[in-house]
């Protein structure tokens, strides 16, 4: 099961778009709210989510996708969700997913640092580097182990075929992209 995290303010793109391609590949996917099950984006499109973080059983081979935009700070303000990313990020068999401003607060709350690779959205990389992750900001994407990482919410295609793929394999990540008729 992939839950990817919903915090008052997400980027809608960095959410929807991956979540869109892991379903058509076959993977479970639980759009997860914090607190409550309607939240709006930062472009004001609400959504409704399958659950709550409080709710979240995590699993071998789960994955936690943490969003960018305003959002990132209600995420990092609650307790069950930063519970999930603590256990995600510090647990073999689970996997952890970061895009655009969201891998600034894995940097912030310890989770990630010297030896690690990632990118974030363009201008916060210094949060990265301070603590000696080494930001790639000419990739939209980077995997690093059990750590995926993406750019922005141009790079939410992108980063959800990096998630089918790390999920699926190649093969299946390949066939949604052509079926989607996705040339990034």
């Amino acid at each position: 099961m992939v839950y990817i995290l919903l915090g008052t303010g997400f980027e809608e793109a960095e959410a929807l778009v991956p979540a869109d391609i892991l379903r058509r590949g076959g993977v479970d996917v639980a759009l997860t709210g914090l607190d409550r099950r309607t939240v709006e984006g930062a472009h004001r499109i609400t959504v409704v989510a399958d659950l709550v973080a409080e709710d979240v059983a995590l699993a071998d081979g789960d994955m936690v996708v943490i969003t960018g935009g305003p959002g990132v700070s209600a995420v990092e303000g609650n307790e069950a969700a930063m519970a999930l990313i603590r256990r995600a990020a510090g647990q073999n068999g689970l996997w952890l997913a970061a895009i655009c401003a969201a891998p600034t607060l894995l940097a912030r709350a310890g989770l990630i640092g010297n030896g690690n690779h990632a990118v974030c959205y363009p201008g916060m990389e210094g949060e990265m580097t301070a603590v000696g992750v080494a930001a790639h900001m000419d990739r939209s994407v980077v995997a690093d182990g059990r750590l995926i990482t993406g750019r922005a919410p141009g790079s939410a295609y992108d980063f959800g075929f990096a998630l089918l793929e790390t999920l699926r394999g190649r093969e299946t990540a390949e066939q949604v992209r052509a079926a989607m008729y996705y040339g990034g």
